[in-house]
């Protein structure tokens, strides 16, 4: 009953963030403003577009990701990839990720000290278009992250991690070249085996995310992200460990024909773990979370 009526606060602040950052949208779109056609393969933070590239094209991509502080002591997560794209046909989105993972744990409840900084692992990203919305009303994509790592993702701990990430993504544009909205709905499943004890365990994530973005001028487009995230022991969902609803700004800016940046952070602002009380989820979660990146398409 308790999980039940957190649930309906979170979707009731979920409604009311959706309502906010579309009104901001409104207000700031410069109605008399030269706009340029909207790409959304990069355009958000933490929510993913539908559209998927050209023919034949390649690009380096990077990103710095940042993850900020527990209930108590210190807390930061850093990690950096490096990713290959290729668009070998119509409609199919391939990529091959590395990854630098650093910690610096000190004096969190329930986790060891930690400070270091390694390589991460790899990981793969294969997406695929089933709907155009350059030809459709909006546009529709299935992807799958398989992914191999070498450190747990919230306690820095070094293990085998073995995992895929599967999302559902439709986009669409509210205003013609000026106004997107984007929806993803995201499984997460991973199992690992501890590296200092043997121990094999499971978990898995099921959630939202939405986002919506304005170009303001031709090539810049600032708006906002909402995610709703449920926490799972078993790749089933199979027990309940926590939620967290987080919401923030991003900003993309085209560099060049060929370059682009974004920026995204994003706080959580309601959550709650079936292990501590408080109503935010910092057993499973962050409190901040925060993400640059960056690319160049030949």
């Amino acid at each position: 009953m308790a999980e039940l009526r957190a649930s309906k606060r979170l979707v009731a602040v979920a409604k009311r963030a959706a309502k906010s950052c579309l009104m901001l949208a409104l207000a700031i779109i410069p109605t008399g403003a030269r706009t340029a056609q909207i790409d959304t393969e990069h355009l958000f933070g933490f929510t993913i577009g539908t559209d998927v590239g050209n023919v034949g094209e390649r690009e380096i991509e990077g990103t710095v990701n940042g993850r900020f502080a527990k209930r108590t002591g210190s807390y930061n997560a850093t990690s950096g990839t490096l990713s290959a794209e290729f668009v070998p046909i119509a409609n199919l989105r391939t990529e091959i990720t590395g990854a630098v993972v650093a910690y610096d744990i000190a004096g969190v409840s329930g986790l060891t000290d930690q400070r270091y900084i390694a390589f991460g692992g790899l990981s793969a990203d294969i997406r695929y278009r089933l709907i155009d919305r350059a030809t459709a009303p909006f546009g529709l994509a299935v992807g799958a992250e398989p992914h191999w790592g070498r450190a747990d993702d919230v306690t820095g701990e070094p293990v085998s991690q073995y995992g895929v990430d599967f999302v559902a993504a439709a986009d669409w544009e509210v205003l013609s070249d000026r106004v997107v909205a984007a929806f993803n709905l995201l499984y997460q499943s991973e199992t690992m085996r501890s590296k200092m004890t043997g121990t094999w365990f499971q978990e898995s994530t099921a959630g939202i995310a939405v986002g919506l973005m304005a170009q303001v001028r031709s090539g810049v487009l600032v708006g906002g992200e909402a995610r709703y995230l449920r926490k799972y022991e078993g790749l089933g969902l199979d027990t309940f460990a926590g939620q967290g609803f987080f919401i923030g700004p991003t900003v993309y800016v085209k560099l060049s024909e060929r370059a682009w940046v974004v920026a995204a952070w994003s706080a959580q602002v309601a959550g709650q773990a079936t292990t501590s009380t408080g109503m935010l989820d910092l057993v499973n979660f962050e409190r901040r979370q925060a993400r640059i990146l960056f690319g160049m398409n030949f």
